[in-house]
């Protein structure tokens, strides 16, 4: 019995480029575009891109000015339960903050990471307080839930979201 060669690796061929397209197709139509619909009618969501794998759901977000970011994370994780599962959302928020107000969060960086570091949340409240009262434009909220506080500095000119996790990074070699 001789073997063909080219049908062989031709029925190879396209049961790969069904079996993967299939699989793609399926994460992309019945997975991630849902999902990125139901995202991107909150208020706030100006642009949303999803990127689903088996452990993390990662979220890629543009916002509008003054947004609330701890809602539509709130949000995010209740209506994205069945997309979400067990898996952990992460969250990155395209950072179009003018430099005013990267020069305003330099100046609260510190008092804000020994607050986080100390786990005395209610500090950044104040750390944040103190900021408005010198900038009189300056908007300036935070949210937090079990994983992440979430600080919006506003003004005039836009807005700066920063995504702070509750748990420390390891860093240096383990």
């Amino acid at each position: 019995m001789k073997l063909r060669i080219v049908p062989i690796v031709v029925s190879l061929a396209v049961s790969a480029l069904l079996l993967f397209g299939g699989w793609y197709a399926y994460q992309q139509w019945a997975v991630e575009s849902p999902f990125e619909s139901i995202v991107k009618k909150y208020e706030g969501v100006q642009q949303v891109q999803f990127d689903i794998n088996q452990t993390t759901v990662t979220a890629k977000l543009e916002l509008t000015a003054g947004s609330n970011l701890g809602e539509i994370v709130r949000q995010m994780e209740k209506d994205g339960k069945k997309w979400i599962g067990n898996r952990e959302l992460k969250l990155v928020v395209k950072d179009n903050a003018p430099e005013t107000l990267n020069d305003v969060w330099e100046e609260a960086l510190f008092p804000v990471a020994q607050a986080m570091e100390n786990k005395q949340y209610t500090e950044i409240t104040t750390t944040l307080d103190q900021l408005q009262e010198k900038n009189s434009s300056l908007k300036a909220s935070a949210d937090m839930d079990e994983n992440n506080v979430y600080i919006t500095l506003t003004d005039a000119q836009g807005s700066k979201f920063i995504i702070l996790p509750r748990v420390p990074q390891k860093m240096g070699v383990i």
